[in-house]
């Protein structure tokens, strides 16, 4: 059956009163209607100026130079603006290179929906029956064909399926609705998550300030220290790592003896809980593992008794800290260095009274430091290695800075998030990263909703990338209806963009236009390859069920019937 453009009227109660006068000719639309209501003559419609009898009109002859005078009949069927000059026989317009002033012959298809007929479609001998289901385009029974009324059986049948595509549609629009509620809490979520990262990188360069602040003034209180203890030298450097080791050594036989007084109780407690069920036990009662376990007992008992603990005195003598009466005296092995200039400098405080010293150490600190920051004097050399407190400083400071960085990365992806264009009421970040596929032939299609699309071969092999995505588009689509409903129909359709796919052997790279209609469910209907790596993606989703809107701009309200 012819694929046709319907025009469906609204106005069908004025149209019914003028049939019942009987007042317009055979095949005339009801917003045509005042333009037959005649008496003796007829007015072309879009050539006033010319009048014909009334007999002339639907008498199979051109007479009007935009046929309106021919409703009825196929007469005026050539006409079109891009016809070459071509006088008709009988017609006064003596040319067929105009517009048609009717869109078609009009089937009112009472029980249906009325629509016009193209010109060319009337008395050719073929039941219409997709546009004129009262039959009335084949009253000429040419050929002896007759076209039955149908549009009792085709109306019935249009309003099931009417009803059903309402019912799909406002089952998706329900859906949508859902989808748009769970979009706006994604939407919140990422709002708030920017709200605490921003609060907390405000906080932390608060913390971090204060860190650099305190790490600058240990850094320059420490520069004013000699140190002192494991020298300057190679054996000074022996000596510090020596002596560390050694007290890493006692703490951790302080620990071990902390864990072996622990168990010592454990055991102590087991060894009463035993001598007490030794001492309590009925031995006239015959029970073998009961008898076996209290000589056990008197066994491990025996032993016990017999082992001694001499190497406690020792261990706490070990524990005790170096000094000179007892351990190892360190400063034996780095008193005999060579001074350096600062020991020169900060010897003169032996000889300062008492009360005077910690006044002049304080004094001698601080000219130290300018001279060393003016480069008059060389640094300590020991001051190569930073002292633990301003290591302990510096970390702090660093943590809080590298922590920052990151919560700043977090942020400026958070913020991108939120100003990525989701289509309208942000219904596409329900879906983002959600994937739907479709079987054809030998190859599986995937679309990654704001992500890929690809193409995978069910022989085997990788996944190739078909597009990533790039924008939403709005496109008008001029495709016939689907019966089943998954098509995209005619008007304004969503498209979104996947580009710089992988690149095609002696093409361009992959893209795919993937186009949106409304449909309850996410589904991936049809897949064509327009041109060499250029596909079409035809998917019906929720998201696309209210009416499209160009990126950037406010929908704006329907008008009311």
């Amino acid at each position: 059956m012819r694929q046709l453009h319907i025009l469906v009227l609204i106005s069908t109660a004025a149209y019914g009163g003028i049939v019942a006068a009987g007042t317009v000719p055979r095949g005339v639309g009801p917003e045509f209607a005042k333009f037959y209501d005649i008496t003796d003559t007829f007015a072309c419609i879009g050539h006033p100026s010319i009048s014909i009898a009334v007999s002339k009109v639907n008498d199979n002859s051109c007479d009007c130079p935009d046929g309106s005078d021919e409703p009825g009949t196929a007469a005026c069927a050539n006409i079109d603006p891009l016809s070459p000059p071509q006088p008709l026989p009988n017609s006064l317009s003596g040319t067929t290179n105009t517009s048609n002033a009717l869109p078609g012959f009009w089937c009112a298809n009472e029980g249906h929906i009325g629509t016009y007929v193209p010109f060319m479609y009337v008395n050719d001998g073929v039941c219409d029956y997709d546009l004129c289901c009262d039959g009335t385009e084949e009253y000429g029974g040419v050929g002896g064909v007759k076209c039955p009324n149908k549009c009792k059986e085709i109306g019935k049948e249009w309003r099931r399926i009417d009803n059903e595509r309402k019912e799909n549609l406002e089952r998706a629009n329900k859906r949508r609705r859902i989808m748009v509620k769970e979009a706006k809490e994604l939407r919140r979520r990422v709002e708030a998550k920017i709200t605490s990262l921003t609060e907390e990188i405000k906080s932390l360069e608060t913390k971090r300030d204060e860190l650099k602040k305190k790490h600058d003034e240990i850094e320059h209180s420490e520069r004013g220290k000699v140190v002192k203890g494991e020298g300057t030298g190679k054996l000074g450097v022996l000596v510090g790592l020596a002596k560390g080791r050694v007290n890493e050594l006692r703490d951790t036989l302080n620990i071990v003896l902390g864990q072996r007084d622990e168990l010592r109780g454990k055991v102590a407690e087991l060894e009463g809980i035993l001598a007490t069920f030794k001492e309590e036990y009925n031995p006239n009662f015959n029970d073998e593992g009961v008898k076996k376990a209290v000589r056990a007992w008197e066994d491990y008992a025996a032993k016990m008794g017999e082992s001694k603990d001499d190497n406690e005195s020792d261990i706490q003598e070990v524990l005790k800290e170096d000094n000179t009466e007892g351990g190892i005296n360190w400063d034996e092995y780095v008193d005999g260095e060579e001074a350096t200039d600062t020991d020169i400098l900060y010897s003169l405080e032996a000889y300062l009274p008492g009360q005077f010293r910690d006044f002049i150490h304080d004094k001698v600190n601080l000219l130290r430091i300018w001279l060393i920051e003016n480069g008059i004097m060389a640094d300590n050399p020991s001051s190569k290695g930073e002292s633990r407190l301003v290591v302990a400083a510096r970390e702090a400071y660093e943590a809080v800075d590298k922590d920052i960085t990151n919560k700043q990365r977090d942020l400026d992806g958070q913020q991108a998030d939120l100003a990525k264009d989701y289509g309208a009421d942000d219904i596409f970040r329900y879906l983002k990263d959600k994937c739907v596929s479709i079987d054809s032939g030998e190859y599986e299609y995937e679309l990654c909703w704001l992500s890929k699309t690809a193409q995978k071969s069910k022989k085997g092999g990788g996944s190739t990338n078909m597009g990533h995505f790039d924008h939403i588009d709005i496109e008008e689509s001029d495709e016939e209806e689907r019966h089943d409903g998954k098509g995209l129909g005619r008007g304004k359709r969503m498209v979104m963009r996947y580009d710089n796919g992988q690149h095609c052997w002696n093409g361009p790279n992959r893209r795919t236009d993937v186009w949106l209609a409304c449909a309850e469910q996410e589904e991936l209907w049809r897949v064509s390859e327009l041109e060499k790596c250029v596909y079409k993606m035809e998917v019906g989703t929720p998201a696309a069920c209210e009416e499209a809107v160009e990126p950037g701009q406010a929908k704006q309200g329907k008008d009311e019937l």
